[in-house]
């Protein structure tokens, strides 16, 4: 991306990464509650919701909450072999309570470890088959003798609720732009944390902003959080979102990823592709039907279909720390998470600024009598910059974007604005409409 002119952002966002990295996050559960709480910090009209367990959402029911509280393995020396207090990874998510004896033999067909990485910590989860289980190091798992260990979890599986929150900004327009992430994840930084934080800066961001769209941000568990707010909001949604993002794996700085939304041609695929063209230095694009892995799954199925798209770092599921210990706070950087928000704020930009002009004089107009070239700033020459405002009108046809012009000019489309400007100014194109409105 073109030189990042300030990092104030970036260390604010690392160090709210910082508080949030300890906390052990489930689908449901008091540490949910907890990170929001710290959001609402920054985004005081965030507001939560919960939902009680058993409420049926589409297909699914709200499952049973958990909150875990302590969580080890004691071997025949009564030395903690794994212990949740060092790690909230090592207790396989939403594991029911158990204090007894057991073999090695049925230890095992309850652990968790990696082969290929042997000094990673794995990231399990079973919500909705009642079991339990142990996450640890493939070197801790081979150090087990044929002995007896003493598991204890120490846990509650109980009706509760379903958190999650949203915020709405009212624009001029009831047409909207949705953001979208989640906070399910236990301790790790990259796929978990870089999502909900980039979120509440961009939000943030956008609350002393002036904007012509509505805005809306929710934060909600993974999958079963999306279903719960469509349950909700589906037709409101249908109606009124013109665009939206999915904010997730943005903390890191080895890559620019694009998940397109299933459809693949709306208008956050476009703009997306267009931001990421001119403002990274290359991109990935990944293939919905193939790589899908987050929420896009349910805010694009068939009957849904939102604009979702997803501009990441080094996308869920490539790197290889993905879903282990080894996700820490290494993995993101002050840099990384601002790179991520200016490229989400370049994309808004555009969303903001993308409209489709239709010239109002018959042929070319006469611009030196109107003294334009003279107010166009820039390093370029006078001849470039009568051949970029001429073929700029040449193309302001009624039928055409701002994004589809610049695109055809091969240009940045934020290098257009200012010259959308000065010529409506001089009344030499009009407005003809806003794209969905």
């Amino acid at each position: 991306m073109n030189k990042i002119e300030s990092l104030s952002d970036g260390w604010e966002m690392y160090a709210l990464s910082e508080r949030l990295f300890p906390i052990c996050r489930s689908i449901t559960g008091d540490g949910v509650r907890r990170t929001h709480s710290i959001l609402r910090e920054y985004i005081p009209d965030l507001v939560t919701h919960e939902v009680p367990t058993g409420t049926e959402c589409l297909d699914w029911v709200v499952p049973d909450e958990w909150n875990i509280r302590a969580g080890y393995i004691l071997g025949q020396d009564h030395e903690k072999i794994v212990d949740f207090q060092r790690s909230n990874l090592h207790v396989m998510g939403y594991s029911e309570p158990i204090d007894r004896e057991v073999s090695l033999e049925e230890l095992e067909e309850h652990l968790f470890s990696l082969p290929e990485t042997p000094d990673v910590i794995p990231y399990a989860t079973s919500y909705y088959k009642r079991t339990w289980g142990f996450c640890l190091t493939e070197n801790q798992r081979r150090s087990l003798t044929n002995s007896r260990y003493h598991v204890v979890i120490d846990s509650d599986l109980s009706p509760g609720s379903l958190t999650y929150s949203e915020l709405y900004l009212p624009g001029r327009s009831e047409k909207e732009v949705m953001l979208s992430s989640y906070t399910c994840h236990p301790s790790m930084a990259n796929n978990e944390l870089s999502g909900p934080v980039v979120a509440t800066f961009l939000a943030k961001w956008l609350s002393a902003q002036d904007h012509h769209y509505s805005y809306r941000l929710v934060l909600a568990p993974e999958t079963i959080g999306p279903i719960v707010y469509l349950s909700r909001h589906l037709s409101t949604l249908k109606k009124n979102v013109v665009a939206a993002l999915n904010l997730t794996c943005v903390g890191d700085e080895r890559a620019w990823s694009f998940m397109p939304s299933r459809k693949g041609n709306t208008l956050s695929d476009r703009v997306a592709r267009h931001v990421l063209k001119h403002l990274s230095q290359c991109y990935t694009e990944w293939n919905f039907l193939e790589y899908r892995g987050s929420d896009e799954r349910q805010y694009c199925s068939p009957g849904v279909d939102l604009p979702m798209v997803s501009i990441m770092r080094s996308r869920y599921g490539s790197f290889p720390e993905y879903h282990t210990s080894a996700d820490d706070l290494t993995v993101i950087s002050p840099a990384g998470l601002q790179g991520s928000l200016d490229m989400h704020k370049a994309y808004i930009h555009l969303i903001e600024t993308n409209r489709t002009y239709a010239a109002t004089v018959l042929g070319e107009p006469q611009l030196s009598r109107r003294g334009i070239l003279d107010q166009i700033g820039g390093g370029t020459n006078v001849l470039e910059k009568r051949k970029r405002i001429q073929n700029f009108l040449m193309c302001c046809d009624g039928g055409s974007d701002l994004l589809q012009i610049a695109e055809s000019m091969g240009v940045y489309a934020g290098e257009l604005e200012p010259i959308a400007r000065l010529l409506l100014g001089q009344g030499l194109i009009k407005e003809k409409k806003c794209l969905r409105d």
